[in-house]
């Protein structure tokens, strides 16, 4: 696995691996209709890949006969501390590879404090990390509530 930075051609199938990731990893703490809500399959690419751009934004990559295939991605906002997003296949859970991107978009924020707003499923995750809990909260997603937690570092 490499990591490397974030080139518009990922996006597309980033979205896909989102889309994946949240149905079905997170299916253990959310139910279908918070599923569907939290990834509808209807993504703007041309929204993610801004958001992508404007914020560091890492892949992980495998290489494989046919070339690569993405396994992971994360993005954060180095000015604010924000980390946004951070997904690994279903396939690659538990190999690494969310530590490997989290540990080089921390090393981005130098110094500052790190926010994340954590799902039920990622909660253990950034606890095992060194965040702690704020607050529990509940988030709107097309008209439905899904809960997650803003951790700090």
């Amino acid at each position: 696995m490499k990591l490397r930075a974030y080139r518009a051609q990922d996006c597309a199938e980033i979205i896909e691996l989102f889309y994946t990731t949240v149905h079905t990893v997170n299916r253990k703490d959310y139910s279908e209709e918070q599923l569907n809500a939290w990834a509808d399959g209807k993504a703007d690419l041309k929204t993610w890949d801004r958001s992508f751009q404007e914020h560091y934004t890492l892949v992980a990559a495998e290489e494989t006969e046919d070339g690569e295939i993405i396994v992971g991605f994360g993005d954060i906002v180095p000015e604010m501390g924000y980390l946004d997003r951070l997904y690994v296949h279903h396939a690659f859970q538990h190999c690494g590879i969310a530590s490997a991107i989290c540990d080089r978009l921390e090393v981005a924020v130098s110094g500052k404090s790190i926010t994340v707003h954590a799902s039920i499923t990622a909660k253990p995750f950034f606890q095992h990390r060194g965040y702690v809990v704020q607050r529990q909260q509940q988030v709107e997603r097309n008209g439905v509530l899904l809960t997650n937690y803003v951790m700090r570092k």
